[in-house]
């Protein structure tokens, strides 16, 4: 069972869809005992990054992403929900993130073209600069997937699992051991976007 985390902050119900889609079994919840219970924990988030984190923490559930993530449970943050997994965030100020991932969150703005529209809004293609991540499994390079983004993470190169080029490459999504996330939207993202869920649900080494 794939348990989403709702902490108030998240397109909850069109993941929850998406994961029906492919036939798997996924709730919403902000009970903790059935994250504990869950084979795997899916962090959705849009907005600010302070306000989602405060969210989080408000309801607990923080204490026990890091407790079952530090078990091995395989856990995915999407969107604001991949930026939480970092140390610190610079969105508007400086915010402590959950640690999980080293590394931090900087605006796009620092390293894209002046004229290029902020935030990065819809379909870009994806980049797999250490081979193929056992997430990406059931698509290819180059395939399309949904942005909505102002901020990205910046992080050592080997936790990168797919970067995408917006003047500049981006950060588009992350993994260390079994924790991982995309900046862009899978629930948003058609065939492409499900069949990355499906990878999420069906695998259990995440190694590369």
């Amino acid at each position: 069972m794939i348990a989403i985390v709702d902490y108030g902050v998240g397109n909850l119900f069109s993941l929850e869809s998406s994961f029906h889609a492919i036939g798997a079994q996924a709730c919403v919840t902000r009970d903790a005992d059935v994250l504990e219970k869950a084979d795997r924990i899916v962090l959705p988030g849009v907005g600010a990054f302070a306000d989602a984190v405060d969210k989080l923490r408000a309801t607990g559930l923080d204490r026990t992403i890091l407790q079952e993530t530090s078990k091995g449970k395989p856990m995915l943050g999407i969107c604001l929900g991949m930026q939480m997994l970092f140390d610190v965030s610079y969105e508007f100020g400086v915010y402590e993130g959950l640690g999980l991932i080293p590394g931090e969150i900087r605006p796009i703005g620092e390293v894209i073209p002046k004229g290029l529209k902020i935030p990065q809004i819809g379909w870009n293609s994806l980049i797999f600069p250490n081979g193929v991540h056992p997430l990406f499994s059931g698509i290819h390079e180059g395939d399309y997937v949904y942005f909505v983004h102002s901020y990205q993470a910046v992080c050592s190169p080997e936790f990168k699992i797919a970067l995408t080029e917006y003047g500049a490459p981006l950060t588009a999504a992350v993994a260390k051991d079994n924790v991982m996330g995309c900046q862009f939207h899978p629930e948003k993202s058609g065939q492409v976007g499900l069949a990355i869920l499906r990878a999420f649900c069906e695998k259990e080494d995440f190694s590369c």
